[in-house]
């Protein structure tokens, strides 16, 4: 960095110019060049500081030159690098020849044989529509290479009608007949369903807008819920508060998470004669019942008031594990319940921060916690995640708790007064989505919920993207078949006319059923499609202009996240087509409704949680830190359970961890494509660039090349 040392500090006179520089750059020059008298030494003072800048400037222009040639140079080589790593993994995926079809592999029961067989008809859907496509394209290039260049609709409809019908050849009558029956019965339809989306999509926008210029409004005002009575969390006083407190931990095969969350947990700064944790283990691997089991074990020798509990019939997912241990007899002596899935890790002070809020405030059914994630920043996919969830969090959960006191229970981080949950019927197992179906009949009880935005609780974000799609489609298929169930029960309600309102239009129908439906339907359907029926049309500024600035509003909550603006607004529409699959099948009761899969975890902790962890209790972080030692009897025990299953493994593959293809997005990854390379002969810009960046948005993710990635 020599030759920049002037730009810092060029006052220094060196005798001659730059010798160092002139030696480190042409090192075959001898010492008596560089010490001999230049000819500048001989002019007068400002001449020759006038030549020496020049000189200096020269030699700086050059080294800056240089630089910047290297910097492009080594540029062009990553870029070039991560080509060619893309085009290798893309090889493996083809290669290895696995698709999302295969995720349907080996059942025994012919019902849900029956479920895979139901899936295939939204791909098959995609494959007439990329079908239709190839062929349209084909028929628009022939018309294009015969001259017909049209900059409008209009001009290729006054052409057929102008031109005679006898001096026409085969391809013109054809293509004669094609732009007639465009005109006539495509068009309208396609244009009507546009404006239909249209509509939709300007009334979710709007809906978004008010819940941005509420959650300003909170921040200007500083508004947020306040428990009735002081809490001093210094030292940890909230006037003697302190109830009785059950807290829950399901857990199912979550291996990778299980020491971090039960040590936190035990770490609450709660008195022990007041807190009772439950350790609800629904595994099916005798493996990791034994490693659970010994986790809780070495907890309560360290003092900690925890049980383990296991289901013998595990029926019902994890609503039918709360509903079993809250049948437990000793439930009745405790006032509250708060429930940490498996990858949650609360901080010490989580349930002071919490309880204190049900104090003097008997109509608070519900009292949420914020997520905050450790592995936010691990991939693009978990960057793409934490911009998503801030926004629900920080705009739709604030919001909705301090105007209506309503919201959806987000399943873990929060505090249920037992009460409420008796009242409101318990535990459910009829949906996929038992945290929402609480929620609603709580809410229609008379219920209030709170939320505080400013009460963390650290968990994990899903790193691959075979395990986001199958969680985003649980929580959209879910609510759909919640929606049928509980409609009857809205309309019977006690609540105001404004709360059902809320409940069935803007929680239900506005955010659950029509944002999947008019952005799979507009941006993946419809807009392709004009490009082959020019007759029907959207706008930029619903293709382009709208879309940006809804994603700029939610992006706000996470400002780290700007640069990743464009992909996050590519792969939200990327993600309706799982989202529009799992709307439909729960709307009309579809087998893949009711598929519930745990969200794989990788077991990651945040270095906040152990330092909590080690300022609370050092020999209790150690413990958690460390693979537990079992004794012998387990190992024999595990040795017992392996020789039971070696004979069932025979016959069995070896399941290997693997990415996927992903056939639907695949499919319309080439639909759009092919759209895009029609928009170019109407020389449609903005729609071109759009639909050339969603395919390969589209073409990323059906090759798995979004999230973790594995060789």
């Amino acid at each position: 960095m020599a030759p920049f040392g002037w730009w810092g500090g060029g006052k220094e006179n060196h005798h001659g110019g730059t010798p160092v520089v002139v030696k480190m750059e042409n090192p075959n020059w001898s010492i008596g060049q560089i010490e001999a008298p230049l000819e500048e030494d001989f002019l007068s003072p400002i001449n020759r500081n006038k030549a020496k800048m020049r000189g200096k400037n020269a030699k700086q222009l050059t080294w800056v030159l240089l630089l910047k040639a290297h910097r492009a140079a080594g540029c062009l080589s990553s870029i070039a690098s991560a080509a060619l790593g893309v085009a290798a993994a893309v090889k493996r995926r083809v290669k290895a020849g696995r698709t999302d079809s295969e995720d349907l592999v080996e059942v025994d029961n012919d019902n849900e044989k029956h479920q895979g067989v139901r899936t295939r008809v939204f791909y098959s859907a995609i494959k007439a529509f990329l079908a239709v496509s190839l062929l349209l394209l084909c028929f628009e290039f022939a018309a294009y290479w015969k001259g017909w260049h049209f900059g409008a609709p209009k001009l290729e409809f006054e052409y057929v009608l102008a031109t005679p019908f006898g001096v026409k050849d085969a391809f013109g009558w054809i293509y004669t007949k094609w732009v007639l029956i465009r005109v006539q019965y495509l068009a309208p339809p396609l244009q009507f369903l546009a404006n239909a989306c249209i509509l939709l999509f300007l009334i979710q926008s709007l809906d978004r807008l008010i819940l941005c210029l509420g959650c300003f409004w909170i921040r200007v005002k500083k508004i947020k819920p306040l428990p009735r009575v002081s809490l001093d969390l210094e030292s940890g006083d909230g006037d003697g508060y302190f109830p009785m407190v059950l807290v829950q931990i399901p857990m199912c095969n979550e291996r990778e998470v299980y020491q971090q969350s039960i040590a936190a947990v035990c770490n609450l700064d709660w008195p022990k004669s007041k807190l009772l944790i439950q350790v609800l283990d629904d595994s099916d691997d005798p493996t990791t019942q034994l490693l659970i089991k010994e986790e809780v074990l070495k907890w309560q020798a360290e003092g900690a008031n925890i049980l383990y509990r296991h289901r013998v019939i595990r029926d019902g997912y994890k609503a039918g594990n709360l509903k079993s241990a809250m049948n437990c007899s000793y439930v009745k002596d405790y006032e509250f319940v708060v429930i940490f899935d498996a990858d949650f890790q609360p901080y010490p002070d989580f349930l002071k921060r919490t309880v204190i809020h049900f104090k003097d405030n008997d109509e608070v059914g519900l009292v949420q916690a914020r997520w905050s994630f450790v592995n936010k920043d691990e991939n693009l996919l978990t960057r793409l995640q934490n911009i998503n969830l801030s926004f629900h969090f920080e705009v739709e959960q604030q919001v909705n708790g301090i105007f209506i006191d309503f919201f959806g229970f987000n399943g873990t981080a929060g505090v249920w007064r037992i009460k409420a949950l008796e009242e409101s019927g318990g535990w459910l197992e009829r949906t996929t989505v038992e945290d929402m179906d609480i929620a609603v009949r709580a809410h229609l009880h008379g219920w209030k919920f709170l939320f505080l935005n400013d009460v963390e609780c650290q968990c994990e974000l899903p790193e691959s993207y075979e395990a986001y799609r199958k969680q985003q489609h649980r929580w959209h298929s879910g609510p759909m078949q919640l929606f049928r169930l509980c409609l009857p029960d809205i309309l019977r309600s006690k609540i105001s006319f404004w709360k059902k309102s809320n409940m069935i239009f803007l929680f239900f129908l506005l955010r659950k059923l029509i944002l999947p439906f008019y952005s799979f339907t507009l941006f993946c359907i419809i807009l392709p499609m004009t490009m082959f029926i020019p007759e029907a049309e959207l706008p930029a500024w619903v293709v382009c202009y709208i879309p940006a600035a809804m994603s700029f509003l939610v992006i706000l909550p996470a400002p780290r996240s700007f640069p990743f603006i464009v992909p996050y607004l590519l792969f939200e529409n990327t993600m309706s087509v799982t989202k529009f699959n799992a709307m439909i099948s729960g709307l009309f009761q579809l087998g893949s409704a009711y598929e519930w899969v745990v969200t794989k975890k990788s077991g990651r902790s945040s270095e906040g949680d152990l330092v909590s962890l080690i300022d609370k209790e050092p020999k209790h972080h150690q413990r958690s830190n460390s693979e537990p030692i079992l004794a012998e009897v387990v190992k024999e025990e595990l040795l017992k359970q392996q020789s039971k299953k070696a004979s069932r493994k025979k016959n069995k593959k070896k399941k290997k961890k693997h990415n996927r293809i992903y056939m639907k997005e695949l499919s319309l990854a080439f639909l759009l494509l092919t759209a895009s390379a029609r928009s170019l002969l109407s020389a449609q810009g903005i729609h071109f660039y759009f639909l050339l960046f969603q395919g390969v948005s589209f073409l990323l993710v059906g090759l798995d090349l979004i999230g973790e990635q594995v060789d």
